[in-house]
């Protein structure tokens, strides 16, 4: 079913409550999801975008109830990843010789997930434009890693409308469509678990590209994303955060992320934990079992943290696999600006401590030499070792 979102621009996309992954199993999602297509009627008929692949058939019958297909005069791909491509398949089946527009790359990631089909695509670059009548046009802007190498958005003159793709999107189901009837908390929290698992690690990409859109000095009404809520009221608010989140952002936070066998290590993350609440007490801590909390809405707290405390006992000279897989995920969303300690128990040889160092200084993180390094079950002396670390990450 169709939403109207402004003038002759429709939604027809698909709200996925029920949609728990993505990316596989990498990307938790808990307030579902969206796969955002649109639909422009001017002079020219445009459909901007389609949606995941496992609803193809579905999206492609409710587009036949609104419209007749063979009135679609051009299929614009912003990004050929399956969850915005995955229809044309179903689609081109019924307008085989429609004109898709599209990046070069997308041409090559689009035929290298469906095959060779045939059809009539038309690479395009940033500043090239599609007129669709009425004095309007589609202007395209190359996003190249934002998140992926052939992702573009395409800006629609006169209603002035970014169709900004995985760009300033969130994964959360909005039926009411727009950010100013979305629920602001949630809101909010999803767009910076969206920028923290996915973007974070092209933040000076996407620092470069926010820097280019700023300067083509063009009017933004509504900016409409291909996941989550649509920004129609102050949508450019979005592009300011964006702008924040990739200079390194931080906030006034410590995140203490551990895993523990038979709890010394998780003593020692909790005793951490109170020395931040007594050294600084307007200072955020946050602490996290790795193993058995959702990864994703772990790293979006690092992402806001000034610096992070990583404890794990010492599990055949090295650390435990839970936090050996954790800290993988950590070095692959390059943070930076960010300090960081070690701490963990041991009974026998003690590795612990100095695996992590290394691993977070590899991760990119500033690794203070104060760590709680505990045989056995901690006694007093080594709780007491907490306030050195803290006031370390807090300096």
């Amino acid at each position: 079913m169709r939403k109207h979102v402004k003038n002759n621009v429709s939604w027809v996309g698909y709200i996925d409550w029920e949609l728990e992954s993505f990316h596989g199993d990498e990307y938790s999602i808990i307030n579902g999801s969206s796969q955002n297509s649109y639909l422009v009627e001017e002079e020219k008929t445009v459909l901007i975008d389609t949606v995941w692949v496992p609803h193809r058939f579905e999206f492609v019958q409710n587009l036949k109830k609104e419209i007749d297909l063979s009135k679609i005069d051009y299929v614009i791909v912003n990004h050929g990843e399956p969850d915005h491509s995955g229809a044309l398949t179903e689609l081109m089946e019924e307008i085989p010789d429609v004109p898709i527009y599209c990046t070069k790359k997308a041409i090559d990631s689009i035929e290298g997930q469906f095959g060779k089909r045939g059809w009539n695509f038309h690479p395009v670059k940033t500043g090239d434009t599609l007129d669709i009548g009425n004095g309007k046009q589609l202007v395209f802007v190359e996003m190249t890693m934002l998140h992926w190498p052939d992702s573009m958005a395409t800006y629609m003159t006169g209603d002035n409308i970014l169709f900004s793709n995985d760009a300033f999107g969130q994964h959360f189901a909005v039926d009411e469509l727009f950010n100013d009837k979305a629920n602001k908390c949630l809101l909010d929290k999803e767009a910076m678990k969206y920028y923290t698992n996915i973007l974070n690690p092209f933040s000076p990409m996407v620092a470069r590209k926010i820097d280019e859109i700023v300067k083509m000095n063009i009017p933004i009404d509504m900016i409409a994303p291909s996941h989550g809520a649509i920004w129609r009221d102050n949508p450019m608010q979005i592009v300011e955060r964006y702008a924040k989140w990739a200079q390194n952002y931080q906030e006034d936070q410590i995140t203490i992320v551990y895993d523990t066998m038979w709890e010394g290590t998780e003593q020692l993350a909790h005793q951490i934990a109170k020395e931040v609440r007594d050294v600084s007490p307007d200072t955020v801590v946050k602490l996290f079992n790795c193993m058995k909390y959702d990864k994703n809405e772990i790293m979006t707290e690092v992402f806001k943290s000034r610096a992070i405390a990583v404890g794990s006992p010492t599990v055949s000279n090295d650390i435990l696999p839970s936090v050996a897989k954790w800290i993988r995920f950590l070095k692959s969303l390059k943070f930076k600006g960010k300090k960081a300690a070690a701490f963990g128990c041991y009974g026998w040889s003690g590795e612990s401590v100095k695996v992590l160092q290394e691993e977070l200084k590899d991760a990119g993180f500033e690794v203070v030499d104060e760590n709680i390094k505990c045989k056995w079950n901690p006694e007093e002396e080594d709780l007491s070792k907490a306030k050195a670390v803290v006031e370390a990450l807090l300096k």
